[in-house]
């Protein structure tokens, strides 16, 4: 039998072998746990070439999405280093947490509108489980149609969205004004349109109206119907 002495040595010894063999599946099991996940920009070039929507706007766009994507990185990095170096009290660990919402969402917005774009052959499937939702809802697609363009047409800057209530499964078009404001809590975002001014102007100018029809030509509605839940 090892003495209390023995087997607390061997205990050590063993603790330090699995702490230094880099090459133990455990330690890359908890290398990987604690590894600090950053997002990354994805690529929408393949919509470039869409009716309505130049390359120059396209790319401009881009860009303004990615840097969403490097902010959400950054304000998440220095919000977990102020966690770590005791500084949650301050004024600016505050006033980070209320921007991570608005860089967040302006990052996964931008997402949800390029991923509802790039039109396939056939356009909406007028007897598919979306159309028959909306006709449920507003009586027809083309009064939910007239009921979304009106939200997007709206003055300000923000987006319109069609919603799914994961309560009810009710179709809502909502307004969100600038990223982050107005989000329904526990809904499910089905169909995004992007109306700051970036989105339109370089293209169409004032005529926000043309814009809009230029984004219905551009719908891939499967992709719509595939986030219904």
């Amino acid at each position: 039998m090892l003495s209390r002495r023995e087997f607390l040595t061997l205990a050590g010894v063993g603790g330090a072998a699995i702490v230094l063999n880099f090459n133990n599946p455990l330690h890359a099991e908890i290398k990987k746990e604690t590894e600090i996940m950053t997002y990354t920009a994805k690529d929408y070039s393949q919509l470039i070439g869409m009716e309505g929507f130049s390359e120059t706007l396209l790319k401009n766009h881009f860009t303004l999405y990615q840097g969403y994507v490097t902010n959400t990185n950054k304000v998440l990095d220095t919000l977990g280093q102020m966690l770590k170096e005791g500084k949650t009290a301050s004024p600016e660990f505050a006033e980070l947490k209320r921007r991570l919402g608005w860089e967040f969402n302006g990052m996964r917005l931008h997402e949800y509108y390029f991923e509802n774009l790039g039109k396939k052959k056939g356009g909406m499937n007028k007897e598919g489980t979306l159309a028959k939702k909306m006709t449920a809802e507003f009586g027809s697609y083309e009064m939910w149609e007239k009921d979304f363009r009106a939200v997007g047409s709206m003055r300000g800057i923000g987006w319109a969205v069609l919603y799914q209530d994961s309560a009810s499964g009710r179709l809502i078009n909502f307004w969100i004004n600038e990223h982050d404001v107005s989000h329904p809590a526990g809904c499910n975002p089905i169909l995004i349109l992007d109306v700051f001014e970036h989105a339109f102007m370089i293209d169409h100018g004032l005529k926000k109206a043309d814009y809009i029809e230029a984004f219905f030509k551009n719908i891939d509605w499967s992709v719509a119907e595939a986030r219904l839940k």
